[in-house]
């Protein structure tokens, strides 16, 4: 179990990885336009987390490539969005900050900070009033937790007994800002400690992840009530591509980069060296299909600045 679980983990953290540096290297040729934000050293939150939850809603923030990988969605779509191509999973309308696939109960992200808490909370309303236990995931940065709509979330999931699961991605930094020049509480668990049950856990190691958010789903179906954990992580990235990152030491950097999650899986030893071999290959591949795919795709059609801009069901019940 141990060893499947540790296969499939690396598969989507590599994936993701390859994803971004990719993605990275397409935006820096002038293929990739607007915004382009990368969670490359935070994937094992964001695969652990996916994966746990598994078939649950899921919502998250603007670095969302690695969650909607892990959610399944095919990296071709994938990459196609962030070209700004017709064949995108928004249609090439949403690019890096709004994947998007209600089909696999992936909600997306959102370029708003903090704006799909909310959202999260309505969800999980709809569902219990629905009486559907699925559990909602609500992913968010450190940033987020200190605007007032965070803690009308946790008020009212707490008030209603919604099965919310707030998952705080820490990792130091809003944009440039070091979490304590920003927040008077820099353990971010602690902020949602009056409201509900709340944890801190490793970040950057994935087996902690995927059992923490496992069992925050288990107590979340099962008492019908929310739950809060804080992951500490790093990105090694900068906040955006147009962001320089000169607000880090060298040596910070080191020291988050020597607890890089992809490099602590492979040498955990329930790898084989074939295994690794083999994946690290076929993500090349499969990426390299991806941009190609994303490349020879055919831009939107002009008619589709006048779509997906008026819900279609609303004219019903509109006067």
């Amino acid at each position: 179990m141990e060893q499947s679980l540790a296969e499939k983990f690396y598969y989507f953290m590599k994936l993701g990885r390859v994803f971004e540096l990719r993605a990275k290297e397409e935006y820096m040729k002038g293929n990739i336009g607007g915004f382009l934000h990368l969670a490359i050293g935070e994937e094992a939150v964001h695969v652990g987390a996916t994966i746990a939850f598994d078939k649950g809603d899921i919502f998250v923030h603007y670095r969302d490539h690695v969650y909607a990988l892990a959610k399944g969605i095919d990296p071709k779509y994938l990459m196609a969005e962030l070209f700004g191509k017709k064949t995108g999973i928004s249609k090439g309308k949403g690019g890096s900050m709004h994947f998007y696939e209600p089909s696999l109960n992936f909600y997306g992200g959102n370029a708003i900070v903090g704006a799909h808490i909310p959202h999260s909370v309505g969800m999980a309303y709809a569902r219990k009033f629905k009486g559907e236990n699925t559990g909602v995931l609500v992913a968010f940065g450190d940033g987020a937790t200190n605007a007032g709509n965070f803690y009308e979330s946790l008020n009212l999931a707490s008030l209603w007994k919604l099965p919310v699961l707030f998952l705080c991605e820490n990792n130091y930094y809003a944009i440039g800002t070091r979490i304590d020049r920003a927040s008077a509480i820099t353990d971010i668990y602690l902020k949602a400690k009056p409201y509900m049950l709340s944890k801190q856990i490793d970040g950057m190691d994935i087996f902690e992840v995927y059992k923490a958010v496992k069992e925050a789903k288990e107590y979340i179906q099962e008492e019908s009530k929310p739950y809060f954990i804080e992951a500490i992580t790093y990105r090694y990235e900068p906040h955006s591509m147009s962001d320089t990152g000169n607000y880090r030491s060298v040596r910070e950097l080191e020291i988050a980069k020597s607890k890089d999650p992809i490099e602590k899986l492979k040498k955990s030893g329930l790898l084989s060296e074939n295994y690794i071999n083999y994946i690290d290959n076929l993500v090349e591949k499969e990426i390299e299909e991806a941009v190609e795919f994303a490349k020879n795709s055919p831009e939107p059609e002009e008619i589709e600045l006048y779509t997906d801009v008026f819900c279609e069901v609303c004219k019903n019940v509109l006067p």
